[in-house]
C-alpha cells in the first residue's frame, strides 16, 4: 500500500528565496521578451520561455507557504518596479512624475503586506 508523506512547509527564509529568484527570473524573462521584437527573434523568444518556465517553477515553491495572492502581489509588485528600472537604464525608456509616484505606492503596498499582514507567515 503506497503512504503519502506530508510535506514539510518550507521556512519562510526558503519561502522568500524563491520568490525572490522567482521574480528575477521573470524579469529576465520580460527583458528578453522586449527584445524578441514581438517573437520575431528567435533566440530571445526562446530564452524567455526558459526564463518564464524557471519563475513560475520556483514561484511554485513559495506557494507551498505563502498564500497566492500574497505571493503574486509581490511577485508582480516587485516584477513591475524592477522592469520598469531595466526599461530606464537598459531601453533608454523615460517615467514621468505620475509613474514614479505609481512605482513607490507599488514598493509601499509590497512593503505593508510584508510587515503587517497576518496572512504571511513571519
Amino acid at each position: 500500500m503506497l503512504e503519502l508523506r506530508r510535506r514539510r512547509s518550507p521556512p519562510m527564509f526558503t519561502t522568500y528565496l524563491a520568490l525572490a529568484a522567482a521574480i528575477a527570473l521573470e524579469v529576465v524573462g520580460t527583458t528578453f521578451l522586449q527584445k524578441s521584437e514581438q517573437f520575431t527573434k528567435l533566440v530571445p523568444t526562446l530564452l524567455m520561455a526558459v526564463f518564464y518556465l524557471g519563475a513560475f517553477w520556483l514561484l511554485s515553491f513559495a506557494l507551498r507557504t505563502m498564500p497566492v495572492g500574497v505571493a503574486y502581489a509581490i511577485w508582480s509588485g516587485m516584477g513591475i518596479v524592477l522592469i520598469s528600472l531595466i526599461g530606464v537604464f537598459v531601453f533608454g525608456q523615460r517615467l514621468d512624475a505620475p509613474a514614479i509616484l505609481g512605482l513607490g505606492l507599488i514598493v509601499l503596498g509590497v512593503l505593508v503586506v510584508n510587515l503587517f499582514s497576518k496572512s504571511v507567515g513571519h
